[in-house]
């Protein structure tokens, strides 16, 4: 596998054979064939998940790894050419699946080793029918622009470009003289056009393309009727234009073929072509895979390997779609449609990446820069395998000033993702990939939510009277179409983004303003017994401990011990940044007093409430920020402090007979979960750890 990429061997791996050669036929970065798992017909691969996973790393990976081997197209479709038409041409002739078949087309016309350029005179014809649909009132250099570009997709060679430029003035002329009404302007574009290939080629293949619109519907065996038929149902929009595209998409694949029939071409030319689709959430990708997923069900074959990228997991758009981990498929992928159009896709979810690959993408970054040892576990345990977050964070400690190393002030340092552009605090860049940008300020407050109910709470308190209930709705089902984890008790289920959300929130006055009324409004939205621990949690945020000690030691004699222990992890999982004084409230200052607490440090100036147990009252304090501490994923894990909480822990399991066992337990399995970076689940609590309980853990983390 290349060495760009960590954690992907499924997908690229040379030996033995990973998805991606066995698809497309060759060898990564070789000119060798391998044989094909699918001969007859590839799944059309969807790469999946949420941001930041790494899909686009692996779409431009592939594209090095065959450019030049065999024909490759990537097309991002969440780029502006997508969005909307050029400013002088009309939006009944254009749309983000016509300019995506052309930008396509371009790319695979490359020559590659062995074999000269593909020509597209199907895609070509179509696709001057259709701009010909919006040249009522053009210019005729406008026209001579639009049609030489197009007509360019048939250049076998670069002398003929000439002859491109001399049929590209031929229509020119004709759409012209339809103008001033010496005829129909679309016939006379498309007729120009057949002639033009009629005319420049003689070999049976172009003859062949010249005709093949002949089986358009109602078109009577007459191409250019087929034609003239395309650009008006290109034009009447709707699902007459989605009907339209289709035989446009049909077009390209044909020509695709037509490239690889013969005896010649087959010696010419290894491997399957590629095209590769980013962010195929957005117009045109959404059109496209439809369109040749349709096709293949209904036995129109092409020769493409075809390798998309999206956001979400695709369940409405694919919903009969063979689902994967990629591990799966890293031999063989068993995948067999059945007659639904989506089960010819192949949608492959994107895992994490392992601490030994966080370990490997730090120790690359920051190869000539001094850095913690523990640095690539703290980051691994923070972001939980993003590889964004990743190489992000590596980065930032590879321009950190001499002696920042934490994680927190890694994330607040300024950090240049690009040579020539600005310096941003690095937690603002993760964000603007991470989170959609029309939502982060949003977002930014809703993060400290639990529910509907409580984002509510803060929407009214925090953010413009527009944004009520059914904002909140809706943006809770675009976080779930982004692929976020739905964790409940968690507004926003990723932790590495809820972490990055908070921080900003936290960052977004000088004073702390809106994070004080976030947490004093969650405060108030949870006044009952029954929430007590959500309460409580957002005192601690806001550095109040006195309650939390006191409802943890007045429970922990009656409370179940296990439920006890889920308690305790959850208020403690309350954030914690920089800024608190002596008291531990957030408001200036950059000392972390949690670990003096923890180790007893303070506990002779702490004043004991009258008539409770000083020795159980010290001892829940010391615990509560124990782990308050060691479940911080801005701090490393402090072995002393990890001693402690054993202790601490198992000194409790002795005045609960009753309990004893789970305590007990928990005295061993917590700390060594938090120097391992995983999360310190309450002891047995494996089938329900993702319950509504412990709305804070990552089980099976690394």
């Amino acid at each position: 596998m290349h060495r760009r990429l960590h954690g992907r061997g499924a997908l690229l791996d040379v030996d033995p054979a990973g998805l991606a050669p066995r698809l497309v036929g060759l060898r990564p970065h070789q000119h060798r064939a391998h044989p094909y798992e699918h001969p007859d017909e590839p799944p059309f691969v969807v790469l999946a998940g949420a941001r930041g996973l790494g899909k686009s790393a692996v779409l431009a990976e592939l594209r090095e790894a065959y450019r030049g081997h065999t024909p490759v197209a990537l097309v991002d479709c969440a780029e502006d050419q997508f969005r909307a038409p050029p400013a002088d041409r009309p939006a009944a002739s254009w749309s983000p699946l016509g300019q995506a078949l052309l930008v396509i087309a371009e790319q695979l016309a490359a020559p590659v080793t062995g074999a000269g350029r593909i020509t597209f005179p199907r895609l070509m014809s179509g696709l001057v029918a259709v701009a010909a649909g919006g040249w009522g009132d053009a210019d005729s250099e406008r026209i001579r622009r639009e049609v030489e570009r197009i007509l360019l997709l048939n250049e076998g060679g670069s002398w003929v470009r000439g002859v491109a430029g001399r049929w590209a003035g031929k229509v020119a002329a004709k759409v012209v003289a339809a103008a001033t009404g010496t005829g129909p302007l679309v016939s006379g574009a498309i007729e120009a056009t057949l002639e033009s290939v009629a005319e420049g080629f003689t070999s049976r293949r172009h003859q062949k393309a010249s005709v093949w619109y002949r089986t358009y519907p109602n078109a009577g065996g007459n191409a250019q009727r087929g034609l003239i038929l395309l650009s008006q149902h290109f034009r009447d929009g709707g699902s007459s234009r989605e009907h339209a595209e289709r035989y446009l998409v049909r077009a390209l694949l044909a020509d695709l073929t037509e490239a690889y029939a013969g005896m010649l071409p087959r010696m010419q030319r290894l491997g399957r072509p590629l095209v590769l689709l980013d962010n195929a959430q957005s117009a045109p990708g959404p059109g496209l895979v439809a369109a040749v997923l349709r096709d293949r069900t209904e036995g129109i074959a092409d020769r493409v390997a075809f390798v998309a990228a999206r956001r979400g997991e695709g369940h409405e758009e694919l919903p009969g779609a063979v689902r994967r981990e990629l591990p799966e498929v890293a031999r063989r992928c068993d995948w067999a449609p059945d007659t639904a159009p989506s089960s010819r896709a192949l949608v492959l979810a994107l895992p994490p990446l392992s601490p030994d690959d966080t370990l490997h993408i730090v120790g690359a970054v920051c190869a000539d820069t001094a850095v913690p040892p523990q640095l690539s576990h703290a980051t691994h345990r923070l972001t939980g395998g993003n590889p964004l977050g990743i190489v992000l964070l590596a980065e930032s400690a590879a321009q950190a000033v001499p002696g920042v190393s934490a994680l927190g002030e890694l994330l607040t340092a300024g950090l240049r993702t690009a040579e020539d552009g600005p310096t941003v605090p690095a937690y603002e860049a993760l964000l603007e990939r991470l989170a959609p940008a029309e939502y982060l300020d949003e977002l930014t407050v809703l993060a400290a939510a639990h529910d509907h109910g409580s984002a509510c709470a803060l929407a009214a308190a925090l953010l413009p009277d527009t944004f009520g209930p059914a904002s909140v709705r809706a943006l809770q089902t675009l976080l779930a179409e982004e692929g976020l984890p739905d964790v409940p008790g968690r507004f926003v289920g990723d932790p590495f983004v809820r972490t990055l959300l908070l921080l900003r929130l936290h960052l977004r006055d000088a004073d702390h303003a809106s994070w004080r009324t976030a947490h004093e409004t969650l405060i108030a939205h949870y006044p009952g017994a029954e929430h007590a621990r959500y309460r409580l949690h957002h005192e601690l945020a806001l550095g109040e401990t006195e309650a939390a000690v006191g409802h943890l030691r007045d429970t922990f004699p009656t409370a179940d011990p296990r439920a006890w222990l889920r308690t305790l992890r959850f208020i403690a999982s309350a954030p914690y940044f920089h800024a608190h004084d002596a008291e531990g409230r957030d408001f200036t200052g950059r000392a972390d007093r949690r670990v003096a607490v923890a180790l007893g440090g303070t506990d002779a100036g702490q004043a004991v409430p009258e008539g409770v147990d000083a020795v159980l009252h010290l001892r829940i304090r010391r615990l509560l920020h124990a782990v308050w501490l060691l479940a911080d994923p801005l701090v490393l894990p402090d072995p002393q402090v990890c001693d402690r909480l054993r202790f601490e822990l198992e000194q409790l399991s002795n005045l609960r007979p009753a309990g004893n066992a789970l305590l007990w337990r928990a005295s061993r399995d917590w700390p060594a979960a938090a120097l391992a970076g995983r999360p310190m689940d309450a002891p047995g609590s494996a089938d329900d750890a993702d319950g509504p309980d412990d709305p804070d853990d990552r089980s099976g983390e690394a």
